[in-house]
């Protein structure tokens, strides 16, 4: 059995003819080098292509002398983008997890991913008023050198002290806070 593709003839200096040419071109090779790059599943890299498409065809309705041909170069550069940006957005939103993974799939559980966060803030809670009894100098030292993560040499250069000290106030700050939260 013969398939006849059916299509409706277009000018080939349109900017849809130019676009269809285009996309004979270099719509599959791209839609490999965009899957290569690890943009999560084929639906996005086929997305991303589809935005670049949809860029070529803004570009060639401003550029009439530019022939599809030579913007291979143009396009995959346009691709890489993409391709950097979806890098970009998944790493600035946090992962997602599907629900069977949580474990929270089936309903029967009792949500225990709330309790979790309500334990964590009960934690956090008494952490902080623990830290809020320390010495205002413990407590600089222990916020700068555990939440702030700062080298025990920058926060002696930013206190006029020895390294020795701000080290001596660490644990000094650490025991008590012990005895703080054993309490």
């Amino acid at each position: 059995m013969v398939l006849m593709q059916c299509s409706v003839s277009r000018p080939a200096d349109s900017v849809e003819g130019r676009l269809e040419v285009l996309d004979r071109l270099f719509r599959l090779p791209l839609l490999g080098y965009v899957a290569k790059s690890h943009v999560g599943t084929h639906v996005t890299a086929e997305d991303i292509v589809q935005e670049a498409f949809t860029r070529a065809w803004r570009y060639l309705g401003e550029h009439q002398d530019v022939p599809p041909e030579q913007l291979r170069p143009w396009l995959y550069t346009v691709a890489r983008r993409l391709v950097i940006d979806a890098h970009r957005a998944k790493k600035a939103r946090p992962t997602e997890v599907a629900l069977e993974e949580t474990g929270t799939g089936t309903g029967t559980e009792t949500g225990t991913g709330t309790d979790d966060v309500i334990t964590a803030l009960e934690h956090a809670e008494t952490l902080r008023s623990a830290l809020l009894k320390l010495s205002p100098d413990h407590r600089y030292v222990m916020i700068e050198l555990y939440l702030r993560d700062r080298p025990a040499e920058e926060i002696a250069a930013r206190l006029g002290v020895p390294v020795g000290t701000v080290r001596s106030r660490s644990h000094y700050a650490k025991r008590a806070l012990r005895g703080y939260l054993a309490d």
